[in-house]
C-alpha cells in the first residue's frame, strides 16, 4: 500500500516512521492483516537508509502492532481501533441558511429486520434480470476500446435514441434523440431543470400532498415553493399562484395518492401555463405499471407550445441503484440543460448507458415490463382484497390503477404515525400519508407492494388491522 510518511528536519527519521505508522494503525487507516510497505521500497521513497525503516518496523513488532512473515513481509496485527479517525472539528464554516433549513439527508444505515415491507417507491430487486444485465455490461466492457476524453453531458447517443423510441411507443411522447438528456435519476433531472429555469426567490408550485425530494431540490436552489391542493382530478389549477414560473406535477399516477389527473384538468393546466408564461415539469415516474383503465395521454403529448418538460426514470421499472433517468425538453432549453449537467457531474457512466440502450433496443425492457406488471398486478390485487377484508371499516383506499403503491384514508381519524410505529414493532413497515403533506394533512397510510410477495400480503394486512384497532 502506498502510504504518505513525512520526515522532520531533525534527523529522527526512525521515530518519524514509527509514530506515523503506529498512528495509522490506531486510527484504522491501516487495518489488521494489511501489509506494510516493503522496507526497501519505503526507504527508497523517503530517501533514507533501509535500516531506518527496518528499525521502525521492529519497534512496531515489539509492541504488538505488527508481525513479520519470512519471505512475505510485515503485516498489521493490532485490533481494530475503538475510535474512527475524523476530520478537524469546529464551527468556523457554516452552510447558507437554506441548507440548515432543509435539514440533514438521512445517512445510509442498515435497516432493522422487518418481516413485511410496504415501503413506497421500491421495486423488487429479485425481479431484476440480473443475468441478462451482467451479460450486457460485460459485453460493453470487453468489446470497446477505452474512451478518450470525456463523453458528452447529454448521454450516449444510442441510449438517447432508444429512450425516445421507448417513450414514443409506450407513452405517445413526441421526441427525437436530440430532445433527450440522460440524467443520474429523476432527482438530478429536477435539480438541472431548477437550475436552468428558477431565479432566486422565484415561485415554484408543487402538489400537496406531493413528492418531498422535488420540493426540497427547488428550495435548495432558492425558490419560493408553494404547495397547491390536489383533489380527485389532480392539482387545483385555479389555486396556482399567478407568479409561479414552474409547476411540478405527477399526472399519470399522483404521488402519493395514486389518482390520475383528468383530461380536463390537463388541458386547463396547459392553458394556465400559456397565459402565465410558466413551465410544467411532468414527472412520469412509474406509469409503466398500469393495471386497468385506459391510460390518459401525458401532458407532454397535449402540449403544442413547448411548455412541458417531461422527466422519466428507470429506478422503478429496473433498479434505483442504476441511477438512470432522462429529461425530454424543448429545444430552447437543451443547450442550458447540457451545460448544467456538465457543471454538475460532467457525464454518466458510458458503459452502463450503452448496456441500457441495448437492453431497450433488443426488446428486453418491454419483456421485463410485461413480466413485472403481471407480478405487481397480482400483489396489488392481493393488497386491495386484504384491505377490504381486514381493514374495510378503518381504511378507505384511494382509487388508483397504476404504480407500485396505494394510499388509504383512515376513516375514524386514527393517528397514522402511531399506527406506523405500532406496526414497526410488529416488524411491518407502512408509511403515514401526512409525511407527504405540506399543509392540511389527512390521516392515512401509503402501502407499497414492490417489496412484499403476494402470499405474505393478507397475513401482514391482518396484523396491521390489529395495530390500527389498538390506536
Amino acid at each position: 500500500m502506498d502510504m504518505h510518511v513525512s520526515l522532520t528536519a531533525r534527523g529522527r527519521f526512525t521515530t518519524d516512521v514509527y509514530r506515523q505508522l503506529r498512528a495509522a494503525i490506531l486510527d484504522g487507516r491501516l487495518r489488521p492483516g494489511e501489509a506494510l510497505p516493503p522496507s526497501r521500497e519505503l526507504a527508497s521513497r523517503l530517501s533514507v537508509s533501509r535500516n531506518t525503516v527496518v528499525n521502525a518496523y521492529q519497534q512496531l513488532i515489539a509492541e504488538g502492532f505488527a508481525a513479520g512473515r519470512v519471505g512475505a513481509g510485515t503485516f498489521v496485527t493490532a485490533p481494530p481501533p475503538r475510535e474512527v479517525r475524523r476530520a478537524p472539528a469546529g464551527a468556523v464554516l457554516q452552510p447558507r441558511a437554506i441548507w440548515r433549513a432543509l435539514g440533514d439527508a438521512p445517512p445510509a444505515r442498515p435497516r432493522p429486520p422487518v418481516r413485511d415491507d410496504f415501503s413506497v417507491g421500491s421495486p423488487d430487486p429479485a425481479l431484476f434480470p440480473w443475468d441478462a444485465w451482467r451479460s450486457l455490461v460485460a459485453r460493453q466492457l470487453r468489446g470497446r476500446r477505452p474512451t478518450v476524453g470525456y463523453p458528452g453531458p447529454e448521454g450516449d447517443p444510442r441510449l438517447r435514441a432508444a429512450i425516445a423510441r421507448h417513450v414514443g411507443l409506450a407513452r405517445s411522447v413526441r421526441a427525437g434523440a436530440e430532445d433527450v438528456l440522460v440524467t443520474s435519476g429523476a432527482q438530478q433531472a429536477f435539480d438541472l431543470i431548477g437550475r436552468v429555469l428558477i431565479e432566486p426567490g422565484g415561485c415554484v408550485a408543487v402538489e400537496d400532498p406531493g413528492y418531498p425530494p422535488a420540493a426540497r431540490a427547488f428550495r435548495a436552489l432558492g425558490a419560493r415553493v408553494v404547495a397547491v391542493r390536489v383533489d380527485a382530478e389532480g392539482i387545483d389549477v385555479a389555486a396556482l399562484p399567478a407568479d409561479a414560473r414552474l409547476v411540478y406535477v405527477t399526472p399519470s399516477h399522483q404521488f402519493p395518492l395514486g389518482t390520475a389527473m383528468s383530461l380536463a384538468r390537463r388541458v386547463a393546466l396547459l392553458a394556465w401555463a400559456e397565459r402565465h408564461g410558466a413551465a410544467i415539469l411532468e414527472d412520469d415516474y412509474d406509469s409503466e405499471f398500469r393495471f386497468g383503465g385506459r391510460p390518459l395521454e401525458p401532458v407532454h403529448s397535449l402540449d403544442r407550445h413547448g411548455r412541458v418538460i417531461y422527466v422519466g426514470t428507470f429506478s422503478k421499472v429496473l433498479l434505483p441503484t442504476l441511477r438512470l433517468g432522462f429529461v425530454i425538453a424543448p429545444p430552447s432549453l437543451m443547450p442550458a440543460l447540457r451545460t448544467a449537467r456538465s457543471l454538475a457531474d460532467s457525464h454518466g457512466a458510458p458503459e452502463i448507458q450503452r448496456a441500457l440502450a441495448e437492453f431497450i433496443d433488443d426488446g428486453m425492457l418491454a419483456r421485463h415490463i410485461r413480466r413485472v406488471v403481471r407480478i405487481y398486478g397480482e400483489r396489488r390485487d392481493a393488497l386491495c382484497a386484504a384491505v377490504t377484508r381486514y381493514l374495510g371499516d378503518e381504511l378507505a383506499l384511494v382509487p388508483s390503477a397504476a404504480g407500485l403503491h396505494v394510499a388509504g384514508l383512515l376513516r375514524r381519524g386514527r393517528p397514522a404515525h402511531a399506527v406506523a410505529e405500532r406496526a414497526l414493532a410488529e416488524r411491518i413497515v407502512v408509511e403515514p400519508l401526512d409525511t407527504y403533506h405540506a399543509e392540511h394533512p389527512r390521516a392515512g397510510l401509503v402501502l407499497g407492494y414492490g417489496l412484499i410477495a403476494a402470499p405474505r400480503i393478507a397475513p401482514a394486512i391482518r396484523q396491521l388491522a390489529a395495530c390500527v384497532a389498538q390506536q
